[in-house]
């Protein structure tokens, strides 16, 4: 009887049976060739060592070549659109930071992605808090005395990497709460703003922590707040808020995430997104996220939840301080 039953209800139930059979088709199938995880940024930076981390956890959970991508330029826009062009088979991971998908939908124009619409976010690590240094010239040791050196001066110099980056999104916050006027000079990344805040070129600058931590350590500049939550090396270093700034600006945290691109079959996502998770476990993985003082990765709801909050904040942050598109 148990027989019989079996073979009537395949028989007779063919519809029922072509969903279970795709799905154990496609998760016997992926991944079926090599993995590559696109980072829109040059290598030996935060985002290529995360990526390169978890990659390497996620070859050896599914048996195949894990090969991290750098498909560095334009703000992020060149790697992020080649990871949106590929095919949504799982075997095309992207691996990137938040103002690639935030900021840059208001400062690049005609951005040729949707983050919103073109990709599947997965599962993301954030820091703890940004460093926010004063030139050691400034004497300033806390944001009130940074702001009365601003004062004094009339004008600061201002490091950020990007119109619309948190450096940038930050200090047109103080000017605009404290008065003080702000000239920001554009880098192309942290390393050289940050030579700059440390030969005393700039008056201050703010990024992450593994980024300005040499130029706090050598005295060159003082640490004299934190975006965020307090820095676990710096624990006296109070925050922005603790300080007086206000504003929605400083609850935000800067994100790496992995995403793949829309359409891919959710069942490899569900799949996927477990081994990037479980990758937080790996000692090798905890020792980079260590390094970086950076998150745990967060589950899959979280993360979209973050991603959403985060946008609409930094969204609304932008239109209000009036950033417009680089021409």
């Amino acid at each position: 009887m148990r027989k019989l039953t079996r073979r009537t209800f395949v028989m007779g139930s063919a519809a029922l049976l072509a969903a279970p059979a795709v799905r154990t088709e496609a998760q016997s199938a992926w991944p079926s060739k090599s993995i590559r995880i696109i980072v829109p940024y040059p290598p030996g930076g935060q985002t290529d060592g995360i990526a390169r981390a978890f990659g390497d956890f996620l070859a050896r959970q599914v048996g195949k070549p894990v090969i991290v991508e750098n498909k560095g330029g334009a703000g992020g826009v060149i790697g992020v659109t080649e990871a949106k062009r590929a095919d949504p088979d799982g075997t095309t991971i992207l691996c990137t930071i938040s103002s690639s998908l935030i900021q840059n939908r208001v400062t690049v124009k005609d951005l040729p992605y949707d983050p919103e619409k073109d990709f599947t976010y997965l599962t993301m690590v954030s820091g703890a808090g940004g460093p926010v240094v004063a030139a050691k010239k400034t004497g300033a040791a806390n944001l009130q005395e940074f702001i009365a050196y601003a004062k004094k001066v009339g004008s600061l110099n201002w490091g950020s990497y990007g119109v619309g980056s948190t450096p940038h999104v930050l200090i047109e916050t103080i000017a605009k709460q404290y008065g003080i006027k702000v000239q920001v000079i554009q880098y192309r990344g942290e390393a050289p703003m940050w030579n700059d805040v440390a030969g005393q070129t700039l008056d201050g600058a703010a990024g992450s922590y593994a980024a300005a931590a040499p130029v706090i350590q050598a005295g060159t500049g003082n640490l004299i707040g934190v975006v965020g939550t307090r820095l676990p090396p710096y624990p006296d270093a109070p925050t922005m808020t603790e300080q007086g700034a206000v504003g929605d600006f400083y609850d935000l945290r800067a994100f790496t995430t992995f995403a793949v691109p829309s359409g891919t079959p959710r069942d490899i996502v569900d799949r996927l997104t477990p081994l990037l998770i479980q990758a937080g476990t790996d000692p090798k993985v905890q020792q980079m996220l260590n390094n970086f003082i950076l998150s745990s990765p967060t589950d899959f709801e979280t993360t979209n939840r973050i991603f959403k909050r985060d946008s609409e904040v930094m969204l609304r942050i932008l239109h209000d301080l009036g950033v417009k598109p680089s021409e």
